[in-house]
């Protein structure tokens, strides 16, 4: 486990509030209300706020829940990587002490496909639905060129140096994509995003990417829940510039069989591919498919969910 450090200075977020689990506090912030709730569950360097724009949409028909992992950005520091196990029971923890009702529509970015997954073996019956936004899946490595398998995606990670290098044009990034945003909002995550505990937290999450793989492969599949899964095959110019153009057509091939396989395992499965957007920008790019994604979901899931809870 890599030790993610206490002794970066503690920053306050600029919307929401802390559920102590554990005796430590988690950071959630909800809005909306009604049922099923939909809880987005982050990818690896990212946090809660960065899905604010899509959580305000979400709240006008049902409610809507962004947090942080332990030991990453607003809440409380924890030894990382966790596992997805840890993860899971904690977010179960965290939406209980909040009062907000199961079943839940989990909506799960990148890293955060292995803690949605991890969430519905340990507790199908709190999963109303998924929403699959380009999320990593333990069955990476099948569908994957070895050049990107889940071991290469790990040591591809920037080290500290690179970002360090790189931290100017990702404050500029962070900057556009949450031009949107309050100014309040936006200003805080900026200087958050560029500060050396958040970038600490995005390498250590980003390791033992296969060993997340492995302890879900020791578990069931997805439960039988209506499920819609965005594929995004825009190029990433970062990325275009590092991988192969045969290598990135190759990931794109996969992944959109990868995600194929996925909704093709549930009754009610759907795949819809991106070619405007890329991974990381998704939900700043076009949040009116994952709205209109989520929406798609609690209709499906809704008249299962009022059988079951009457």
């Amino acid at each position: 486990m890599t030790n993610n450090s206490t002794s970066f200075p503690r920053l306050a977020p600029p919307i929401g509030g802390f559920q102590e689990i554990d005796g430590r506090r988690v950071f959630v912030h909800r809005s909306g209300s009604g049922g099923p709730a939909v809880v987005f569950l982050p990818g690896a360097g990212a946090v809660g706020l960065d899905y604010f724009g899509v959580q305000q949409g979400v709240s006008q028909f049902t409610t809507a829940v962004v947090y942080d992992r332990g030991g990453t950005g607003y809440s409380d520091p924890l030894p990382l990587p966790r596992t997805a196990a840890a993860v899971a029971t904690e977010l179960r923890e965290l939406l209980r002490a909040q009062h907000i009702a199961a079943p839940y529509l989990l909506v799960a970015h990148s890293l955060g496909g292995f803690s949605a997954h991890r969430f519905a073996q340990l507790y199908p019956q709190d999963v109303a639905g998924l929403v699959w936004l380009d999320a990593f899946h333990r069955d990476w490595d099948d569908f994957m060129p070895p050049a990107a398998g889940l071991a290469a995606v790990e040591r591809m990670a920037p080290d500290r140096e690179q970002l360090e290098r790189m931290r100017p044009a990702l404050r500029e990034m962070s900057a556009e994509l949450l031009a949107d945003y309050p100014e309040h909002i936006r200003q805080a995550l900026i200087d958050a995003k560029a500060s050396d505990a958040w970038t600490h937290v995005g390498i250590a999450e980003r390791t033992k990417l296969a060993a997340l793989a492995t302890e879900l492969r020791a578990g069931p599949n997805i439960p039988d829940v209506p499920v819609v899964a965005l594929t995004v095959v825009g190029t990433d110019p970062a990325q275009q510039a590092l991988t192969s153009e045969r290598t990135l057509q190759e990931m794109h091939a996969g992944h959109t069989r990868m995600d194929a396989a996925l909704v093709s395992a549930v009754s009610h499965g759907e795949q819809r591919i991106l070619s405007d957007t890329v991974h990381h920008r998704l939900c700043f790019d076009r949040p009116d498919a994952v709205v209109q994604a989520i929406r798609d979901v609690i209709d499906r899931a809704r008249p299962q969910v009022d059988r079951a809870h009457p």
